[in-house]
């Protein structure tokens, strides 16, 4: 069957990676082959937001729309769906990336499904504690503040040092606030306001000492630093591979914790849902969902894979120092993201005055650069990110200063 496809771009999306022989002679010159002939991103675009939703590549664009096409055709033997499947091939390619069993991870929509899954699945009685930071995204913290609101459970911040000094100042911080009712500590690997990376290990294993369930908010985590889920020593994390993971809107993931599986009620269900056997799959039996957005997933891991993890996290952090050194040369702006880089990965945040921010926005969508934050400016690069992006971001932010 001859694929048209709905973008004409994509009749180039077989192009091979750049050689990697390149990259040891060359590496700006592979990034740049690699944004022009991996994606879609006009020239003209400097995408500076991937901590909000990242950039699909070519080959990932290209598998959705292949299994679409192949689901309408019903050119396959299976239901081109998930909802009732287990996907244990998806499953399994995502959980040797992240390092955890299969059996021990379900796709969910996204991370904040997954963290209400957590939420409204685990049995808690009013008046036990769940302990928050007060950086949490509104998706890691809604559920909670649902369950505080009609189960009468109490929900309570403790604040973040922001520039923290140093990763024993966090667990200090964090561990200290237990108090004698906590039954559960929901927290985010990486802070979404800052970039902040919260030193996750330390942490639940602290808790568990306490006899605390830790629930980890890892939607910034996978794709842009290097971890293995298994041995963090969380209880439950939520993933959002659409963000730096080069996966499409729509797919999330859960990790439970075996000791856990037989803890958590599941609350979207069909006819599987008492079928304890299939462990995490168990909380994806939600009814009929596209199968096209898991296969773009799995191209996206693909993908990652075959540039090279590591390699990934070098050109996101580097490009993320670059843009820190230049925030910090500012006397205007307010450093959010520290000094020691070990503690943040591809996101820089800064506070700028009202005023400033209003002009440099106006002057940053005139030059079709897309931006995310107010005054509390947050900057996500990825390698589709180019460094001259970076440096004509704050090129406008010093030219808005003299306006």
């Amino acid at each position: 069957m001859k694929r048209r496809s709905l973008f004409p771009a994509l009749a180039s999306a077989a192009l091979p990676l750049p050689d990697l022989k390149l990259f040891d002679t060359a590496p700006e010159t592979y990034w740049k082959r690699l944004r022009q002939e991996q994606f879609l991103l006009p020239d003209w675009r400097a995408y500076m937001n991937n901590g909000s939703l990242g950039v699909a590549p070519k080959p990932v664009v290209a598998a959705v729309e292949e299994y679409l096409e192949r689901g309408a055709g019903m050119i396959g033997s299976e239901y081109p769906r998930w909802g009732y499947e287990l996907m244990e091939d998806h499953r399994r390619v995502a959980a040797q990336f992240l390092g955890c069993a299969m059996e021990n991870l379900a796709i969910t929509h996204n991370a904040t499904e997954a963290m209400s899954f957590v939420a409204q699945g685990l049995d808690l009685a009013s008046g036990d504690e769940v302990l928050m930071t007060d950086q949490e995204h509104t998706g890691g913290k809604g559920a909670w503040l649902l369950r505080e609101a009609r189960h009468g459970i109490r929900v309570r911040t403790v604040p973040i040092p922001l520039p923290p000094n140093d990763s024993a100042q966090l667990v200090d911080r964090v561990i200290s606030a237990i108090g004698p009712r906590t039954r559960v500590l929901s927290f985010s690997g990486i802070l979404t306001t800052t970039g902040l990376i919260m030193p996750v290990r330390e942490i639940c294993l602290a808790a568990r000492a306490k006899g605390v369930i830790t629930v980890v908010d890892g939607a910034h985590m996978h794709g842009q630093i290097p971890f293995r889920i298994d041995e963090l020593e969380c209880d439950f994390l939520a993933g959002s591979p659409h963000k730096w993971l080069f996966a499409p809107p729509g797919c999330g993931l859960l990790y439970i914790r075996d000791a856990m599986l037989d803890r958590l009620w599941p609350t979207v269900t069909t006819e599987a849902w008492t079928s304890r056997n299939l462990k995490a799959a168990r909380f994806m039996q939600v009814g009929t969902n596209s199968r096209a957005v898991l296969e773009g997933m799995v191209a996206g891991i693909r993908f990652a894979e075959a540039i090279g993890p590591d390699r990934i996290y070098r050109r996101i952090h580097d490009l993320a120092r670059r843009a820190r050194q230049h925030a910090a040369a500012i006397p205007e702006l307010e450093m959010m993201t520290p000094v020691d880089d070990r503690l943040y990965g591809g996101l820089v945040a800064f506070r700028m005055p009202r005023p400033l921010f209003e002009r440099f926005s106006k002057k940053a969508s005139a030059e079709k650069m897309w931006i995310y934050g107010s005054d509390l400016m947050r900057i996500a690069t990825h390698i589709h990110t180019r460094p001259e992006d970076v440096d004509r971001f704050f090129t406008l932010l010093r030219e808005s200063r003299a306006a």
